[in-house]
């Protein structure tokens, strides 16, 4: 069952209406469908400076993230098989709903990686997964701020943003240029990294299913069926690019 929106989160940027979360992704959209179109005839912009500040700075944002995610936990005593979220206004409970806060806006700063991919006209990087994954993360995380900003959530948000420290590290080597290929050998385990997280996060949030915790069991089972999801879009993935490919 899913709850109330929590009053200590709902005033904060975009969280209160879907609207604003609604029309960022249409406008993502937008741009997806129409941007190869726009680029057609113009040439491909390099925004090499551009990409590693980017890149370094997502990077820092994950690393934040995750010292935040995992700091505020073990001085919370947080519990990794059942944590209900702290409604309270104290110190820790606060600190939390930050983090979750960030977490959220953070995937609409991530919206960006396509915009690039596609002024870049790197169009084979935009595909299915890509879309998916960005556009779902932004609603599911719009809801884990409005109604549970901590709690069971805590757990993805640790996980995603240590992974993310990685991704964004890969990418702002790339983003140096040709010469940093030799360094980037390490793609694959990358995948296999975001695998192991999502089958992370399915045991996490399939446990709670079967045990009495008073944490929204619909939040639980949105959460494993989303990334059962995910778990079928990268194994595709990790087949058609290193198995399939080799041969």
């Amino acid at each position: 069952l899913f709850c109330f929106s929590d009053p200590r989160t709902d005033p904060w940027p975009l969280v209160h209406s879907p609207l604003p979360v609604t029309l960022i992704f249409a406008f993502y959209l937008f741009v997806v469908a129409l941007g190869p179109f726009y680029m057609r005839k113009r040439k491909p912009l390099q925004l090499r400076g551009l990409l590693i500040a980017y890149n370094v700075a997502m990077m820092t944002l994950s690393s934040y993230m995750f010292y935040e995610f995992l700091v505020t936990s073990i001085l919370d005593d947080y519990s990794y098989l059942c944590q209900p979220v702290d409604y309270s206004q104290s110190e820790l409970g606060m600190r939390m709903a930050r983090v979750c806060w960030w977490f959220f806006f953070s995937k609409v700063i991530e919206l960006l990686d396509t915009i690039f991919f596609i002024l870049r006209k790197k169009q084979e990087q935009v595909t299915f997964l890509h879309v998916y994954h960005h556009g779902t993360m932004l609603f599911n995380w719009w809801s884990g701020v409005k109604y549970v900003p901590g709690g069971q959530a805590f757990f993805i948000g640790m996980l995603n943003s240590f992974v993310h420290i990685f991704m964004y590290g890969y990418y702002a080597l790339a983003s140096l240029g040709p010469q940093m290929n030799r360094y980037l050998w390490w793609k694959r385990y990358l995948t296999i990294m975001q695998l192991c997280q999502f089958v992370a996060i399915a045991v996490h949030s399939s446990y709670n299913l079967f045990t009495e915790c008073p944490f929204p069991d619909g939040f639980n089972t949105a959460v494993f069926l989303y990334i059962l999801s995910l778990i079928a879009l990268f194994l595709h993935f990790y087949y058609q690019t290193y198995t399939r490919g080799k041969k």
